[in-house]
């Protein structure tokens, strides 16, 4: 694992989602593409109204020109008969099918987005529109790896690699759109999605360097560089936020990462705060009904409880990222100890 290109990748992703900030930022101002906060959320985010949004193509295209030039370029540099060529070669596939999945998300939420604050329909695709886009791109992303040769043999836990056979297809798409919304049901909060996804992609390039998957590092490390590099521009208090053309494209993102080195299993874990938050919503929904009008906590998702409840939103950023940074930490030992 050649730890010159995983550090440059990150570095380079960074400044480029810095910089496209400077250039983005104003250029949405003028297109007066901002946010509509709706009023179902607390009342001092009302104060949001007009911050501009899409901002989440810093890091797609920091993310994906990176990822591409890295990968290109660390086999071009390494000889044939170095194991780092042959490592980077052998992800090529497993790259470019995860980066167009993730760029396909993107493009739903940009689609969405545009929706929203071009056509002034506050709620953009209707949930059935989303989920039926959803699923065609996560469909279409396993086709694809089963074509390169990936198998519906998969590690569970504790048990080793078992064939879970046509089921495997199934939990795998519904796995991905899962993750893909939880991380956007997260995104509710300045610099909320970007700190998490930051600790996750490290996360996954530490898994990455332990099991020498030098293409997915080098993501991985992009990942981390471009979240930072918009958190630039993000963190609270928020001078853009990055709509769902950024929430849906990290989720595919993180997606990529876990089936690019054929672990999905190790996203239960490392996305366990985003689950959590989906969750806490359904949770709601449910005791909602049951009880007629009820509710199980004071806002979903669950930053929003913790909001109404006195948190600054620059707590809940650091609780919650830590919160990831420490399931990462999990994730890696569970690796580490070959489970």
């Amino acid at each position: 694992m050649n730890v010159g290109w995983i550090l440059g990748s990150a570095v380079v992703s960074f400044a480029i989602a810095a910089i496209l900030g400077k250039w983005l930022v104003p250029f949405l101002q003028k297109l007066k593409y901002g946010q509509t906060i709706l009023d179902i959320g607390p009342k001092w985010h009302k104060g949001k109204q007009g911050t501009p949004t899409m901002g989440g193509l810093m890091f797609v295209a920091s993310t994906i020109v990176t990822s591409v030039a890295g990968v290109l370029l660390c086999s071009a540099f390494a000889s044939g008969e170095d194991p780092v060529f042959t490592q980077v070669t052998l992800s090529f596939n497993k790259v470019f099918a995860g980066l167009a999945m993730a760029a396909a998300f993107g493009a739903i939420g940009f689609f969405d987005d545009y929706i929203k604050v071009v056509k002034k329909r506050n709620l953009g695709l209707t949930a059935k529109q989303k989920l039926i886009l959803q699923f065609g791109v996560a469909a279409a992303y396993l086709f694809t790896l089963s074509l390169t040769g990936v198998t519906s043999e998969t590690l569970i836990p504790f048990v080793g690699p078992v064939d879970l056979g046509w089921l495997y297809w199934i939990l795998s798409a519904v796995l991905i759109v899962g993750v893909v919304n939880a991380v956007n049901l997260s995104d509710g909060i300045d610099g909320l999605v970007g700190s998490m996804t930051f600790f996750a992609a490290l996360a996954f390039m530490l898994i990455a360097s332990t099991l020498v998957s030098q293409g997915i590092g080098i993501m991985s490390a992009a990942l981390a560089g471009g979240c930072l590099g918009f958190l630039i521009w993000n963190f609270h208090p928020a001078k853009v936020f990055m709509g769902d053309t950024g929430s849906l494209y990290l989720g595919g993102f993180l997606c990529a990462l876990a089936f690019g080195m054929n672990m999905p299993i190790i996203l239960i874990p490392i996305a366990l705060v985003y689950l959590l938050e989906m969750l806490s919503v359904v949770l709601q929904v449910v005791y909602f009904k049951a009880t007629k009008g009820k509710r199980l906590f004071k806002m979903s998702p669950i930053h929003h409880h913790f909001e109404m409840c006195g948190w600054s939103e620059v707590k809940i950023v650091v609780v919650f990222s830590l919160a990831t940074a420490l399931c990462g930490v999990l994730a890696l030992a569970l690796v580490m100890t070959g489970f």
